[in-house]
Formats: C-alpha cells, sequence, structure tokens
C-alpha cells in the first residue's frame, strides 16, 4: 500500500508499505482523509519527543471498514467510520472506572514515543481495534469526518470545565483546536466568548464562528482588556489552547477570582506559572487530555452543523501531496489552517 512515512526527522517520502496486519478484535479501514495535526508538525522535526522515525503519522482520519477480525460482529466491510486517535486497554483501573483517556496502557495511533510505537494513516490502510471506532453517517463527508478527533478535543475540554449558561469565556489560541474549542463553549451556554490570537484572519475565523470579542496581543494587553470587557471582573472560565508559559499566564491573569482556566495546548513541556496569584484568587487550574467518549457527541453536533469544521479547511490534497504541504505548514505559510490529504 503506499504510505507517507516520516523516514527521518523533517523527511517524509511516499512508500510502498506492507499491509497493516490485524487482530481479532481489529478493524481494518480503508482511509478515505486524513488531516495533518498540529501535532503531527511538530512532531516532523522530532522536537515534540513523540514521534520516532520511521514512522507513519497521521490519527485524525476517516475511512471505510475493509476487513473484520473474528472477534468484530457488529460491523460490515463498506461502513462508514472514524475512529478514536487514543487506544485505551479497557482493562486498567482507569478504563474500568470510565476514563479511558488516562489509561495506563494508553497508545496513540500514528504517536512513536520510546514506549511503543503505533503507525497512523497516512497511508491507505490502517488498523484500529473495534473499540475506538464509531460510524458515520451516510451524508457526512470524509474530509469533515476526519476532524472529528479534533473537536473531540475541544469538546472533551468544555466537558470537564464547570461552565454555566451565560457564562463569560475566554479562548487563548485560535488554531483548529481553538475554534472548535469556542464552537463547544457556545453550545454550552457561555453567551460571550472572547477569543486571542496574533494574527487577525484567525480571528475573523473565529468571529465567523461565534465569537463575540476578539484582543490581538500584539496591541492590546489581554488581561487588562478582558477585564475592561467584563466590568473589572475577568472571564468565568478560560481555555488556552496555546501550550508556552505567556499565553497560560495570559490566561489565568484573564480570569475572574475562584475562576477555572483549562489547559488544552501541549507544545512546550514546562512552564512557568503565577503561582501565588492563582493561589490567592483561588483559581482552578486542569490539564485536558485528549477525549474521552465524546465521539457521539462530536459526530452529532458536526451533523447538524452545531460546531463547523468546513471554513477551517484550507486544502484537500492527495497522499502524494504530504510531503509539500508537510513542509507548508512548518514554515508557517499565512492563511493555512487545516490540510485534509486523501490516499
Amino acid at each position: 500500500m503506499n504510505a507517507l512515512l516520516l523516514t527521518e526527522y523533517k523527511k517524509l517520502e511516499l512508500v510502498d508499505f506492507p499491509m497493516p496486519e490485524i487482530g481479532p478484535d481489529d478493524v481494518l479501514v480503508r482511509v478515505r482523509a486524513c488531516g495533518i495535526c498540529g501535532s503531527d508538525v511538530h512532531g516532523f522535526d522530532g522536537s515534540s519527543g513523540r514521534r520516532h522515525p520511521p514512522l507513519i503519522m497521521g490519527h485524525e482520519a476517516s475511512g471505510e471498514v475493509s476487513q473484520l477480525g473474528a472477534n468484530v460482529t457488529d460491523l460490515q466491510p463498506g461502513d462508514r467510520v472514524t475512529f478514536d486517535s487514543t487506544v485505551y486497554c479497557g482493562k486498567c483501573q482507569f478504563c474500568v472506572a470510565g476514563d479511558v483517556n488516562l489509561c495506563d496502557n494508553r497508545q496513540v495511533v500514528g504517536v512513536a514515543p520510546k514506549e511503543f510505537k503505533r503507525h497512523g494513516a497516512f497511508a491507505e490502510y490502517v488498523a484500529v481495534p473495534r473499540r475506538i471506532m464509531y460510524r458515520l453517517p451516510d451524508t457526512f463527508p470524509f474530509e469533515q469526518a476526519a476532524l472529528i478527533e479534533a473537536v473531540s478535543i475541544g469538546v472533551h475540554a468544555v466537558s470537564i470545565t464547570p461552565v454555566k449558561l451565560g457564562d463569560t469565556a475566554l479562548v487563548v489560541g485560535a488554531g483548529m483546536i481553538g475554534l472548535v474549542t469556542l464552537q463547544a463553549a457556545k453550545a454550552a451556554g457561555c453567551t460571550r466568548i472572547i477569543v486571542v490570537d496574533m494574527e487577525d484572519n484567525k480571528l475573523e475565523a473565529a468571529v465567523s464562528l461565534g465569537a463575540t470579542d476578539t484582543i490581538n496581543p500584539k496591541r492590546a494587553n489581554v488581561p487588562e482588556t478582558v477585564k475592561e470587557m467584563t466590568n473589572g471582573r475577568g472571564a468565568d472560565v478560560a481555555f488556552e489552547c496555546v501550550g508556552y508559559t505567556v499565553p497560560v499566564v495570559s490566561a489565568i491573569h484573564s480570569v475572574r477570582k475562584g475562576g477555572t482556566v483549562t489547559l488544552v495546548g501541549n507544545l512546550q513541556p514546562n512552564i512557568e506559572i503565577p503561582l501565588q496569584y492563582v493561589v490567592t484568587r483561588q483559581i482552578r487550574l486542569q490539564g485536558s487530555c485528549a477525549s474521552n467518549g465524546e465521539y457521539p457527541q462530536c459526530i452529532d453536533m458536526m451533523n447538524r452543523g452545531i460546531i463547523k469544521v468546513a471554513p477551517l479547511i484550507s486544502a484537500v490534497a492527495p497522499l502524494s501531496e504530504g510531503a509539500a504541504w508537510f513542509n507548508r505548514l512548518y514554515n508557517h505559510e499565512a492563511n493555512v489552517m487545516k490540510v485534509v490529504l486523501v490516499p
């Protein structure tokens, strides 16, 4: 089969790769679309430490059932499906408790840290366990279905955040995850959503998707501006979707006393936080890891237009052009948000 292989850092090649083997509880999926995630771009140069070549990356995917393992009886070849990126064991204490995103034996499709290697979906076929797979409506475009994984990140972040009807939410970072998080926050009842980003075109996209206010930190002090917008109080909740010290600290200083900052971005392994400010204002800081069974809700909200991803897709390109698109994303080409590759 054709596969886009990370042969060494900063080098992707279209190669003829062996077909994946499936176990009794697995499904072989013919990939119809796979999105390039920001984490793939950061893994492209090895900076994330979670993608060691040789590796087929790609975890935002959709496709059709091609072959079933011996124990899989509830799907048929040709069924339209998508799948979670998290491969959980289903047996550890966290899985048994329903927290599959915290699985002790967690693996991720298309990822290879030191602990494991699991080839992903930048290929014609990928093998995944049935337990992480979900059916798609017949009219759901494969290109949009490939982004359900990204949507689930934002939906999960909002689902674990104490949001109340009428709350003001701050979303820091208007990349793919930030833009789906703002839509999820709106669906959860936030009536004012302030989005922060350094690129005006991303702020324009945020407004088109439901943001009520925007701030460019190159032109304004974010915490001061948020407080001006909220009569000196601050936002009720903040979603930090970048993962660096400066935007995290900005989010912390922008929420009210007793507010919550949910950390979604994960680009920098270690950051500094204003500890005394957090403690004396009783601010809740929490991480949000992947998703935890929100796929059915995501599929429903996307299918009904509550969360829109079509405006975020900058290009749909054949797998053969994948290396070129990776380079364009890695070099931060302007006005490129999400690229979907089609094997």
